[in-house]
């Protein structure tokens, strides 16, 4: 009985193609071990290539970027007139507090000096309109208000000849003419009520016109405040008074009868 089993043992052993199968299924099955990196492939490795990557993506981006703040003006930030945050006389202002100008400091920034700001002041307040260089700029269609305060301008809408910040005598363009049939129509009493009713209402009106535009650089987050103009207490006395502007004085029309029976 152990004789055959012997027997059966040594015919197993020696046939092995029971275990052959067995053997090469694992083989099938093992992972192929990775490569070692040798010293020679780290010595060829160089950053070089990398660096030069990430240096033209900044380059390409400092571009674009450049293009998109000029509104198309240059890809090297080679701009004429810079934004306001990329000057150094506005980050200078913002670190010292306002700036005080008298009226010939404030002319020298009416844009004739590219290297400067643009500034214009209303109502005594200067702001800073480099951002509107085309309309306030030399050449823009409201360049008359640069480098100065013409408040009366704002309101008569007569650029060329109000440019300045003497108010006396605008109410007038919210005056009725007078015309002698129509007035006939009321006492010389009532007349003066009435006349002294229109002048408020004018003056009333000239407040409402001017405080709008001061309003609307105050509130602005295009245009910046940067300080206050500086005059002499007596300025407005020694300058004559100034006639309505014929723009202003066209507009004007005849008072009309509107007295109850």
């Amino acid at each position: 009985m152990a004789d055959d089993t012997l027997r059966q043992r040594k015919a197993m052993a020696d046939d092995g193609q029971d275990a052959i199968p067995e053997v090469k299924s694992i083989k099938a099955k093992s992972k192929p071990k990775p490569k070692s990196v040798s010293a020679e492939d780290e010595d060829d490795y160089t950053p070089w290539v990398d660096v030069l990557r990430v240096l033209t993506f900044l380059f390409l981006a400092s571009c674009a970027l450049s293009y998109m703040i000029s509104s198309g003006e240059s890809f090297f930030w080679g701009m004429k007139q810079k934004p306001y945050y990329l000057r150094v006389d506005w980050w200078k202002a913002r670190l010292s507090g306002p700036i005080y100008l008298s009226a010939e400091e404030l002319a020298t920034y009416d844009g004739s000096d590219p290297a400067k700001p643009l500034y214009l002041a209303i109502n005594g307040t200067i702001y800073d309109v480099s951002n509107g260089w085309r309309m306030y700029g030399p050449g823009g269609s409201y360049s008359a208000f640069a480098g100065r305060d013409a408040a009366r301008a704002f309101v008569t809408g007569c650029f060329a000849e109000d440019t300045t910040a003497d108010m006396r005598g605008v109410e007038e363009m919210f005056l009725p003419l007078d015309d002698a049939e129509t007035d006939a129509q009321w006492t010389a009493a009532e007349l003066a009520e009435l006349r002294v009713e229109e002048r408020a209402a004018a003056e009333e009106k000239v407040h409402g016109a001017l405080k709008h535009w001061v309003d609307f650089f105050a509130n602005s987050k295009k245009y910046i405040k940067v300080g206050h103009l500086v005059v002499e207490p007596d300025w407005l006395e020694k300058q004559p008074r100034r006639e309505l502007c014929k723009k202003a004085q066209g507009g004007r029309k005849k008072r009309e009868f509107t007295k109850e029976e």
